[in-house]
């Protein structure tokens, strides 16, 4: 008998997580080793559990999951992460992928689909779902898109970068020694010049573009 794929589950709903464990736990060549509902309490615990597979949620509190997706890959290559999320927007899909996912899927997948998808990951073989493919189309033959991150001054590059890492205006300006409002000014100032509407915008803008 093989040895079954030991599966992390990483959400922030606790209902998503159960019931993926739920599912996949009836399965006897899938082995649940863990769950964590953000992407710094996975990054904290890969090491811990090794799991084979992680199957990582995008939208979460802290660290979100493409941020989770390249620090785990970089620390843990051989673990795979297989993106389960809601949507398949075109700023995620590059992003996912170049942070170092095996596949992409989203939670409307069938329980085939998605065991299909995890022993494909646990041999390092990609799965997208439909649409992800089409994004990455889209981005293959679209001409490069301008670096905006070049307009940005230093202080607002460590700005975005906190951003990035999930924190608040208020832990940016504590870490950075300004007044909220100063940050909230930085903040407004930032979306305007890399042109989204909000900091998870600006965030995987970053992430996508190797800011750390």
């Amino acid at each position: 008998m093989s040895t079954p794929i030991k599966v992390m589950i990483v959400d922030d709903h606790a209902i998503v997580r159960e019931g993926l464990a739920m599912l996949l736990g009836e399965e006897s060549q899938i082995e649940i080793v863990g769950e964590a509902s953000n992407g710094a309490e996975a990054v904290t615990r890969v090491p811990l559990l090794k799991p084979d597979v992680i199957l990582m949620d995008l939208m979460m509190p802290e660290m979100d999951g493409i941020a989770a997706t390249a620090k785990i890959k970089a620390a843990n290559p051989a673990c795979q992460v297989l993106v389960l999320t809601s949507f398949a927007e075109d700023r995620r899909v590059p992003a996912a992928i170049q942070a170092g996912a095996v596949g992409y899927l989203l939670k409307d997948v069938l329980k085939a689909d998605l065991l299909r998808a995890i022993q494909a990951a646990s041999r390092g073989e990609p799965t997208l779902h439909p649409e992800a493919q089409r994004q990455l189309m889209q981005q293959m033959i679209a001409p490069p898109p301008e670096n905006l991150l070049t307009s940005l001054t230093e202080r607002e590059m460590d700005v975005l970068r906190l951003i990035a890492q999930g924190h608040s205006n208020k832990e940016i300006a504590a870490e950075l020694h300004l007044t909220e409002g100063t940050v909230k000014g930085y903040v407004s100032t930032i979306l305007g010049k890399l042109q989204v509407s909000d900091r998870t915008q600006a965030a995987l803008y970053a992430v996508k573009n190797g800011v750390e």
